[in-house]
């Protein structure tokens, strides 16, 4: 329990720092474990006395919980408390998926993730085959891609962009922490093969429309001008 006489913190206590008592970090310490999800710093600011310097609050806690069975992490650029990852073998619990990702998704995916923003018909493209309808619903119910709008070209094909749920998911405070061309080659998921001046793009998940792009006011209804193809097999 804290002193509140003098301020200072009991032993085994976070430790509090210039213009961030104690009581400071206890608030958003608790704030943040009673988050049903993570949580960004205007919304601690919002229940904190005026003034707080909530990043520092946060580095402190952050260098606290490091040790510990649970850390401080940020996730699409909020925060919240997760189990050591050295740790979470022990919380491991086999269950039966539903529905696994088909190869089609996941190259779906990766591709709007470097990408975006990007049609379908340059998903297709890059991907060589064409990708049914069936997928990129499967992508959007999850909640890890969005419509970002639509491109001012003939046909204004709607654009597609990551979500803040795909950071949560993968883990990634931002989109920029896509694994890069090194990254990838060391995990082995290049080889040796890979023509002269490959480059993997720098990855943007700006939610601003770019200067080719205009708002969706259709609603995407062009999704279902897709072909209807099977999730585990395209069309090459």
């Amino acid at each position: 329990m804290t002193d509140s006489s003098d301020g200072e913190a009991a032993p085994g206590e976070p430790v509090g720092i210039v213009e961030g008592p104690v009581e400071q970090l206890r608030i958003v310490e608790a704030l943040l474990f009673a988050a049903a999800g993570p949580l960004d710093e205007a919304t601690l600011a919002e229940r904190l006395p005026k003034g707080a310097d909530i990043p520092a609050l946060l580095v402190t806690l952050q260098a606290f919980y490091a040790p510990r069975g649970v850390n401080l992490v940020r996730v699409a650029g909020k925060w919240t408390f997760r189990t050591a990852e050295d740790l979470s073998f022990l919380l491991h619990k086999e269950t039966a998926e539903e529905r696994k990702l088909s190869r089609a998704a996941l190259e779906t995916l990766a591709i709007v993730a470097y990408h975006q923003p990007v049609t379908r018909a340059e998903i297709e493209e890059i991907r060589g085959v064409t990708i049914s309808k069936g997928t990129l619903d499967l992508l959007l119910e999850t909640g890890w891609l969005r419509i970002r709008g639509r491109r001012k070209s003939p046909g204004r094909p709607v654009t597609f962009g990551t979500t803040p749920a795909f950071l949560e998911h993968f883990g990634l405070d931002a989109i920029g922490d896509l694994p890069g061309l090194d990254d990838l080659k060391a995990a082995g998921l290049l080889d040796g093969r890979i023509p002269p001046g490959f480059q993997i793009p720098m990855p943007s998940d700006d939610q601003t429309l770019r200067e080719d792009e205009e708002p969706d006011d259709d609603g995407g209804l062009d999704l279902a001008l897709a072909p209807e193809v099977s999730d585990d097999e395209d069309v090459r």
